[in-house]
This record gives structure tokens, C-alpha cells and sequence, in this order.
């Protein structure tokens, strides 16, 4: 009896099947949750002609937003993660010898519409990848202010959409689901609103503006 007893503890302990916690949590249709997390957002610049790099001081925002997930099948999610970010950013103009410093403070709303792919779960975690399209607006754009950079305004669109991609882990505890993840966003369409002077020396070189940034951001479901 005692040697049984050993050998039940031995196969539960070194066993490659171990006791899985939210054994029935992925099939459920809908499942629910919310994120906390953190963003660096950047700037990509194209310019009309040659000229010295417009430089992006990056600091480190915030992230918190609800989540919405559908379930396909056992390896596929369609996931709807809409958040508010707050981001601030310093852009230096390198050829502008006098006020050439612009703060640009954004908080978005943030919608991203995503598919997760998943491999199949293994014992208590199962790793993805993710990827998606999105759809934010910065309501710190100031995209109506009648000030410009003249007057010291730096001014964006208030609209911007982008693709994303990204991955992760979801791991099974006692009682919820646990998922860190770092997602990279990337903007499609031009951001800046440009000053009324065609030739500004702070908008007049630059033929698109987008965000790019990075999402580090844990889940609870």
C-alpha cells in the first residue's frame, strides 16, 4: 500500500500531465476581462526633402481598457480590447535654432479589433500570437485649436488607424486567467495637422507623421 501511495505521489509530481486549473474556461462562446499596462509611443517621419531627424524624447505611458472575447474555435479568438492610453512625447527640431521643443501630450481612446491564434494548451499556459487592425481618437489633438506652432501649439488629427501585432501567454491560476503580452502598433495614416504656413519650418518638410509604440499590457479574465 505504501509503495502504491509512493508511486502516485511520484507520477503526480514528475508527471508531464499535471492538474490543470480552469479546466473549462476556453469554452465558454464569451469570455470577459479587463487590462492594466504600459505604452511607448513614438513618431515615424517622412520628409519632402533631405533634413536633419526630427527627435522623439519617449517616456512612459499608461494603458487600461476592458476586454470582449469571442471564441471560434480552440485555437482562434476574435478579441475586441477598446482602452484608454496616456502618452507624452518631446519633439526637439534640430534646425530651428529657438523654441524648437514641443510637448505633445495624447490620450487616446483605443479600439482594436484582433484575432488570436493560440496553440493548444499546455498543462496550465498556453502561448499566441495576435494580430489586428485598430482605430483610436487622441482627445489631445488639438486638432481645432486656431493656434499653431507660431503660437506654440504642436496640433494632430484627432482620427488615426493602425495595424498591430503582437504576443503572449495566457496562464491558468486558481481562480482567473492571467495573460501578459507586448503588442507594436504602427499608424496608417498621416497624424499631422499642419500649420497654416505652408512654409513652416516645423511642419512645412514633413510629408507624414505616425505613431508607432509598443503595449506591454497584463490581463484578467
Amino acid at each position: 500500500m505504501a509503495l502504491a501511495a509512493q508511486s502516485v505521489n511520484a507520477q503526480w509530481l514528475f508527471g508531464k500531465e499535471k492538474l490543470k486549473n480552469l479546466e473549462n474556461f476556453d469554452k465558454q462562446r464569451w469570455s470577459w476581462g479587463y487590462f492594466l499596462g504600459f505604452n511607448s509611443y513614438d513618431f515615424n517621419f517622412d520628409y519632402k526633402s533631405a533634413a536633419q531627424d526630427i527627435m522623439v524624447d519617449k517616456k512612459v505611458g499608461f494603458n487600461v481598457g476592458l476586454i470582449g472575447n469571442l471564441r471560434i474555435n480552440d485555437y482562434i479568438d476574435l478579441r475586441l480590447e477598446p482602452g484608454v492610453m496616456f502618452s507624452t512625447r518631446d519633439l526637439t527640431f534640430p534646425e530651428i535654432p529657438e523654441d524648437n521643443l514641443r510637448e505633445v501630450q495624447s490620450t487616446y481612446v483605443h479600439i482594436p479589433l484582433l484575432v488570436k491564434f493560440s496553440t493548444k494548451r499546455l498543462n496550465n499556459f498556453k502561448p499566441f500570437v495576435v494580430g489586428g487592425v485598430s482605430t483610436a481618437i487622441n482627445l489631445s489633438s488639438n486638432e481645432n485649436n486656431p493656434d499653431d506652432n507660431s503660437a506654440g501649439q504642436f496640433r494632430m488629427q484627432s482620427n488615426s488607424y493602425y495595424y498591430e501585432v503582437g504576443f503572449g501567454i495566457d496562464l491558468y491560476l486558481y481562480y482567473f486567467k492571467f495573460t501578459p503580452s507586448i503588442r507594436a502598433i504602427f499608424a496608417i495614416n498621416d497624424e499631422l495637422k499642419r500649420d497654416k504656413d505652408p512654409s513652416s519650418p516645423y511642419t512645412g518638410n514633413i510629408s507624414k507623421m505616425g505613431s508607432r509604440g509598443i503595449f506591454i499590457n497584463f490581463t484578467f479574465q
